[in-house]
């Protein structure tokens, strides 16, 4: 046995950790800490996502009717679409794995005490709350927005609603997602460990260091854009406007340049956490480490090839539109190639069904529907009937909300022990689960049937034959609703009255779980120990700790000497 004072000073909670360190609200207002920071981030993006959801709600309760159910105007209902697009997708689903995940998890994972640059990191938080303010301040200066999240023209260019308030604040929300990408890129590549090789990291940082790569090439194309749009509506300089000699259809090159590779800001970093999840919960090595690795690079890098895939109708060349379409279908490899390695890692695994579990198995459903509708919409002559359908909506959801609220919602409750040193109601959390797994397909399945139909999206009014499928998919919003609102409750009630735990109840190896449960200020009281992420068969439990811990923790001559981790 591993000798018991040195045990405990590697294990036990400290008596000062990260929680507890400084107090006051001044102490986090400031902090450089990146776990803090990564919690702010959590608790904003929480906020964001239950104000859009909310939004939603108000939609589809509308849409109960085929003439309106509530008393909104349909230029109201025209600007409820847009501030629940823009928020939940520049506020909420861009940010919420890589800044509000990655944030807390990234150093440890690295054996690092922090990222590269903890003022930018501080700086890209606060630049979030900036950019989601301005947006909401679109609804409060009284002018609204009616756009649509995307700001189209001509129309973004017409409309008297608060345009300016809304694109700014994207353009800022942009700097701060480039601050994450760049913070992280550098963190990766000059942090690591003393002798940890890049087939040495987990899959997590393979997919935030792709998405990242993303974030600093594509995101300046929407700023610029942004910037653009705001100058032709304020000073008529031709670009975007017809009436001055500009072309509409360049703004939607320009924005789907950086939108579609945005897609990939927000489902990579969600498969890097299903790649960790089914590995830990099946307890078994991931299958095919290096094709999972280099796939998340393969996508990031053709995600910037394939944006003409929006504009199938927009009147652009044959030519052009069918390589992009054939490299539509080329970019669904590498997801297919992670599908199946998933699905090869569960197979004789020991698999444990708890919640972080659930929602990796409910992300592999609603991912698999969503790429595979995808083809539909990749495909030329499908397409044409599909554009601006309910399909369309379906499609994005499935792919979006679907799979980055699914495993944000698994990241979460799986590191949730080690950030706050407690243990949540598992049956509840499973309970969850079940209610935003039948919620969102409820919502959401019958809208594919609608497209299909010629149901057309953003209509605040429509035909009869509809009204059943409609009035399927309110019900199963407000059970999606109610589904991530339980979650919320779990963890928050967890966070402060769960059940202590140790430091590493779920047997995994990554160095994350080498720290304490909260992680001390500096995450690591010793320099933790390489290891394969993966080689669960190196994990003991500790019947007088009660957690799991390395085997090489056994040998007393090897427990690490208590001091700062080294890095290169």
């Amino acid at each position: 046995m591993v000798d018991s004072s040195a045990r405990k000073a590697l294990f036990d909670t400290p008596e000062t950790h990260f929680l507890n360190c400084t107090k006051g609200w001044k102490s986090w207002a400031f902090t450089l800490d990146h776990k803090r920071i990564g919690i702010m981030y959590l608790i904003g993006v929480t906020i964001a996502l239950l104000l859009a959801g909310t939004f939603a709600l108000v939609l589809r309760t509308h849409l109960w009717a085929f003439d309106g159910a509530l008393p909104m105007s349909d230029d109201m209902y025209n600007q409820m679409f847009t501030l629940h697009g823009a928020v939940m997708v520049f506020s909420f689903i861009i940010p919420s794995v890589p800044a509000a995940l990655g944030n807390i998890v990234l150093p440890m994972m690295l054996g690092a005490k922090d990222v590269a640059f903890p003022r930018m990191n501080l700086a890209s938080f606060y630049l979030w709350i900036i950019g989601t303010g301005m947006l909401l301040a679109a609804i409060l200066s009284g002018y609204g927005l009616d756009t649509g999240w995307t700001f189209y023209t001509p129309y973004s260019i017409e409309t008297q609603t608060g345009v300016i308030w809304a694109t700014f604040g994207a353009f800022v929300l942009g700097f701060s997602s480039i601050f994450t990408g760049l913070n992280f890129l550098v963190t990766v590549n000059t942090m690591r460990s003393k002798g940890q090789g890049w087939f040495q990291l987990p899959l997590f940082i393979w997919s935030l260091y792709a998405t990242a790569i993303i974030q600093v090439l594509a995101t300046p194309v929407l700023g610029i854009t942004l910037l653009m749009l705001i100058a032709e509506k304020t000073m008529h300089i031709g670009i975007f406007d017809p009436k001055y000699g500009g072309d509409p259809v360049l703004f939607q090159h320009f924005f789907w340049f950086y939108s579609h590779p945005a897609v990939y800001i927000m489902i990579l970093p969600a498969m890097g956490v299903i790649s960790e999840l089914i590995s830990v919960y099946s307890q078994k090595r991931i299958f095919g480490y290096s094709f999972i690795a280099f796939s998340s690079v393969a996508i990031a890098l053709l995600g910037f090839l394939v944006w003409g895939h929006h504009m199938f109708t927009s009147g652009q060349s044959q030519v052009v539109t069918l390589i992009f379409s054939a490299i539509t279908f080329t970019v669904a490899i590498p997801s297919a190639v992670k599908v199946f390695n998933w699905l090869a890692t569960l197979y004789k695994g020991s698999i444990l069904l708890n919640t972080p579990m659930c929602f990796a198995l409910s992300f592999i459903f609603l991912f698999g529907i969503g790429g595979l509708t995808g083809l539909f919409l990749g495909a030329l002559s499908t397409d044409i009937h599909l554009h601006d359908t309910y399909f369309v909506v379906a499609h994005f959801h499935f792919v979006m909300v679907g799979g980055t609220l699914t495993a944000l919602l698994g990241g979460v409750f799986h590191w949730w022990p080690k950030v706050w040193g407690r243990m949540y109601n598992d049956f509840l959390g499973r309970v969850s689960c079940f209610m935003v797994f039948a919620g969102f397909n409820l919502t959401f399945f019958p809208q594919f049937v609608m497209g299909s139909r010629g149901m057309p999206r953003r209509y605040a009014s429509y035909d009869p034959e509809f009204l059943a499928f409609h009035q399927l998919s309110t019900i199963g919003a407000f059970v999606l609703g109610w589904g991530i609102v339980l979650a919320v409750g779990v963890l928050i009630y967890a966070a402060i009255k769960g059940p202590r735990c140790g430091a590493n109840p779920f047997k995994a190896a990554s160095l994350e779980w080498q720290s304490s449960s909260p992680p001390d200020f500096h995450n690591f009281v010793h320099n933790p120990l390489l290891n394969d992420p993966y080689d669960f068969d190196a994990m003991v439990f500790d019947e007088e700790l009660g957690t799991y811990i390395s085997r090489e923790f056994a040998d007393p001559s090897k427990v690490p000497p208590r001091k700062e981790p080294v890095h290169h």
